[in-house]
């Protein structure tokens, strides 16, 4: 019986994640694509990359997400790759129990669900509310398979109620905003995961930057745009994500290119009066921590447990920590500082943002994301690259090629 009732939870949970049927794999030429400078292969590339390489970010972070870095030195050591999810479930984290390595979270999910949208967009301008949409749609084909469950095991009401859990705080801000109804959508969104400052297009933007790759400026402007369940700086960080993916899709595009992107200021935030540009001042922060880290340890090791240059990084992040380890501007603090303190090595990334802990799955989600399109799919290390492709295809029904192939099609408009 217990077998029978995990294989009803799995049924359930694959069910909800696309599922999509299986296709006859889409052919990319090396014919380059007018306007953006890359070829469809080199477009595929980047776009599988940003998906797997966040998804890499997002399975390594899971098994200690929200863990303090005591409990992940004492269980787990120094994290240098995936390991199981020995865990329980979640409506934002995991929703089959104890997955193997490769398993992910809602930072996949996310990605996905973005990408289905983009499926249905142009490419010259993303339409707000078809996103929001795409989100209602999604919780409302949840709340129907909810209730034509029958009889009355629990297992396939719990497995639901996880999906339903995910979207419910999204569904509230959609369904205003779409109706036009200006004083309820204001009410919803001041009350979101109870009115914090939390890094909700992050979860989504490295998606939005890699439909417009290597112009910045655009991804920044659509990003920003949708970036509807965001209050305050969030809404530029948010943006800004999406901008560094997409200078990271540039023709030979540079580590320079990618820092150039996060002074870019298409909605006028250093005009903020007082205040200035908050976004601004978490990249100079970053900058400093790197750098006088970077003082502490000339030999290169820099990603060792012990190293004097790591722990000095991490005791000035604790220092600028928020109320909750979600909040956008304590997420994109992590996020750069792991990055710029790596020299943008991947793993090396990953490794920063995993054992500093805190929201470490969605931190090195987002890293992973915006390196991964920088990179493209075959510099990602291939155990890691391997294991997610498998686990999340014949686990979690996220078939994470095939998304790549759909929205490389339709950007190149096969």
């Amino acid at each position: 019986m217990k077998y029978l009732s995990l294989a009803i939870i799995v049924l359930a949970i694959v069910s909800s994640c696309g599922n999509r049927e299986s296709k006859v794999p889409i052919q990319f030429s090396d014919q380059e694509v007018p306007e953006i400078g890359l070829t469809e292969k080199q477009l595929h590339n980047k776009i599988l990359g940003m998906l797997v390489g966040s998804a890499i970010g997002d399975a390594m972070g899971a098994p200690t997400e929200m863990w303090s870095r005591e409990d992940i030195k004492l269980e787990y050591g120094f994290v240098e790759s995936l390991d199981s999810m020995v865990r329980e479930v979640s409506p934002e984290g995991i929703w089959i129990a104890n997955l193997p390595a490769g398993g992910t979270t809602d930072d996949t999910r996310w990605k996905v669900l973005t990408s289905d949208y983009l499926l249905t967009q142009k490419q010259d301008e993303l339409n707000t509310k078809d996103f929001a949409k795409q989100i209602l749609r999604t919780y409302e084909s949840y709340t129907k398979e909810f209730k034509e469950i029958k009889g009355i095991d629990p297992e396939p009401f719990e497995a639901v109620t996880l999906k339903m859990g995910w979207l419910q705080e999204w569904a509230k801000v959609s369904q205003p905003f779409i109706e036009d109804n200006l004083v309820a959508y204001a009410d919803s969104l001041g009350k979101f995961y109870g009115g914090e400052m939390v890094c909700a297009g992050l979860l989504y933007s490295p998606t939005l930057g890699s439909f417009f790759p290597g112009n910045p400026e655009k991804a920044y402007a659509e990003a920003y745009k949708l970036s509807i369940y965001d209050i305050g700086y969030a809404k530029d960080i948010s943006a800004l994500a999406a901008a560094m993916t997409s200078a990271g899709m540039k023709p030979g595009a540079t580590k320079e290119d990618l820092l150039a992107s996060l002074r870019i200021d298409p909605a006028n935030y250093f005009e903020s009066r007082l205040v200035g540009r908050t976004a601004h001042n978490i990249l100079k922060n970053a900058l400093m921590i790197s750098a006088e880290a970077a003082k502490l340890d000339t030999l290169g090791n820099q990603l060792i447990a012990d190293s004097k240059a790591l722990q000095f990084a991490f005791a000035e992040l604790d220092q600028r920590l928020q109320d909750m380890p979600f909040h956008a501007g304590e997420v994109w603090l992590q996020t750069l500082t792991a990055m710029i303190y790596s020299d943008f090595d991947f793993m090396g990334t990953m490794m920063f943002l995993v054992n500093y802990g805190r929201d470490n799955d969605t931190t090195a989600a987002i890293a992973g994301g915006i390196l991964g399109a920088y990179y493209g799919f075959d510099k990602l290390p291939q155990l890691e690259r391997e294991k997610i492709l498998s686990v999340n295809k014949e686990l979690l029904g996220i078939d994470l090629e095939q998304t790549a192939n759909e929205l490389t099609a339709h950007m190149v408009g096969k």
